[in-house]
């Protein structure tokens, strides 16, 4: 996986017209000292990504169709439309039912008058003057069991509909009320019930025309009202929602847009209203991601002018360095026991410093190389370790190897020779900071390793002051992870880098209290199950031999 060039790229955030998206532009140390001005190749899919972000770039301003304010407002109108239908359909059917009853009742007072009459026959001019004053076709009288016709203009070829108003469900009732409605107008229907507590039913005949136009006429009407109330419902429940909920949310779109076009820029952070609800919880949150946002493309800022500044010295000292080991191999045949001694750690130290200096130059490229794995001795790295630290005897600093001379794992020498390293030195620099000349103070570094199963486990424990809880926050991150005013925090975040790129894992343990102690677990490379077995039955060959 490529890392980012941190250490070698300056980063310019540049305005690209017409776009809220940002290009990175590059300025790499080459070898020979010179410097090229270049865009910084993100991977293939970096120009679909660039793509896509200049597809997707926000609008200032957006269609009214695609407003929530337009959307919430449709949608309360929607919603007291539906609360105004349900409450429509149970009242057009009780409109119904009122009018049926009212046209009884009408017809049940003419009834007793022409019962109460002295003549057995109703005179025919007297029948029809009642039909026409109720708007019926006919009219009976039952009581004790006995029918008695009391006016009829004209016998109806067949009844449509029977409807008994003192046995009609609310069910029944809307079903009707909407059959009439719909398809109603040329029906006739006979209707009874009772007359008060008398125990008398009166029966009428009549024909749903009337019915159904007074139904129409209170339907349009109900219709418009509806109409009128739901306007005015949606007006002030949307502007209610538009004080509490849509202003704040298009502030915060706003804001989100301006910060987009000039995220360097502070005045551009939003400042949170005063609300103790969720928006207003959002509003801080995203202050707080503005703000941590800002002082990232800061620290990138620096990181990139330090990494030209970086790219630059690196080159020079890698010339410097192939210069001395020119000088050391020289050494090498000096008769001088002294020299004869220190010459091959010498050159060990000069080829590993070059190789850190084009390490550094290909970290800034993006080449960081992957680890060249084989099985080592781990005694023997942290014995190079310890004399690359050259302790001081003054500082009563004590270093302890505790690896077994027999313990092999599997991993690139060079690299974790620099996890070791960066660890150790950190460990080295806080115990020498920590109470200088007390020789009261115990200052030691431990170097431990064992073994779980398939994953080598390696300790690096100081009895130094500990990470304060800064370090701890912003642990492995290069600049912010530093415990002291001087330093980088480099170290842990490079080594942090290789132990994941050997598919490992590093951590700070809490199991002390005082002191710091890392520990890091490193997999065995995995061994196919063939050569496994081969492996196994020559080793079972052997011990049978």
């Amino acid at each position: 996986m490529e890392k980012p060039g941190a250490l070698t790229y300056m980063i310019q955030w540049c305005r690209v017209p017409g776009s809220n998206a940002h290009r990175i532009e590059s300025m790499a140390g080459k070898e020979d000292g010179s410097v090229t001005d270049g865009v910084v190749e993100a991977g293939p899919g970096s120009a679909c990504r660039a793509s896509a972000c200049e597809k997707n770039r926000p609008l200032s301003r957006l269609p009214l169709r695609h407003r929530l304010s337009s959307k919430v407002l449709l949608l309360t109108i929607f919603s007291v439309l539906v609360a105004e239908v349900l409450i429509f359909v149970p009242s057009v059917a009780s409109m119904r039912m009122r009018w049926l009853t009212a046209r009884l009742d009408t017809v049940a007072a003419a009834s007793i008058v022409l019962a109460d009459s002295e003549t057995p026959v109703v005179p025919q001019s007297v029948q029809d003057s009642v039909l026409l004053a109720t708007g019926t076709k006919a009219i009976a009288l039952r009581e004790k069991g006995a029918s008695r016709l009391l006016a009829m203009s004209e016998m109806p070829q067949k009844i449509d509909q029977h409807i008994d108003l003192a046995h009609t469900s609310e069910a029944a009732a809307i079903w009707d009320a909407f059959d009439t409605l719909f398809t109603g107008g040329d029906r006739t229907l006979r209707v009874y019930g009772p007359i008060g507590n008398s125990g008398k039913v009166i029966e009428l005949v009549t024909s749903d025309a009337p019915l159904r136009q007074a139904m129409l006429h209170y339907a349009r009407n109900v219709a418009v009202l509806s109409l009128v109330i739901s306007l005015i419902a949606a007006s002030l429940v949307y502007l209610a929602i538009n004080e509490l909920l849509l202003r704040p949310v298009r502030r915060m779109h706003r804001n989100m847009i301006n910060f987009a076009q000039a995220p360097d820029d502070p005045t551009r952070i939003i400042i949170p209203d005063d609300r103790r609800d969720e928006l207003g919880v959002a509003q801080r949150q995203l202050a707080a991601i503005q703000t941590d946002l800002q002082r990232t493309f800061s620290e990138q800022k620096h990181l990139a002018d330090l990494g030209l500044a970086v790219s630059k010295i690196n080159h020079d000292m890698r010339n410097i360095l192939a210069s001395a080991q020119l000088m050391s191999d020289h050494l090498a045949d000096a008769r001088d026991p002294v020299v004869q001694r220190f010459a091959p750690k010498l050159i060990r130290t000069l080829n590993r410093a070059i190789s850190y200096a084009e390490s550094v130059i290909a970290y800034g490229r993006t080449q960081e190389a992957p680890p060249k794995r084989r099985r080592v001795a781990l005694h023997t790295i942290i014995t190079d370790v310890e004399e690359t630290l050259a302790i001081e005897p003054e500082s009563g600093i004590e270093f302890r190897n505790r690896v077994p001379q027999d313990f092999e794992m599997d991993a690139d020498t060079e690299q974790f020779f620099r996890i070791i390293t960066n660890l150790c030195r950190n460990a080295v620099q806080a115990m020498s900071a920590d109470r200088p000349g007390d020789q009261s103070v115990v200052k030691r570094l431990t170097v431990t390793a064992g073994r779980v199963g398939s994953v080598a486990i390696i300790g690096i424990e100081d009895t130094g002051p500990g990470l304060p809880q800064k370090a701890r926050d912003n642990l492995f991150t290069a600049f912010r992870g530093s415990t002291r005013s001087d330093g980088t925090g480099l170290g842990l975040a490079i080594a942090h880098e290789l132990v994941r790129a050997h598919g490992g894992s590093i951590e700070l343990r809490e199991d002390r209290t005082c002191g710091t102690h890392f520990e890091i677990r490193i997999p065995d490379m995995p061994v196919s199950l063939a050569n496994w077995r081969r492996q196994k039955e020559a080793t079972e060959a052997d011990k049978s031999a």
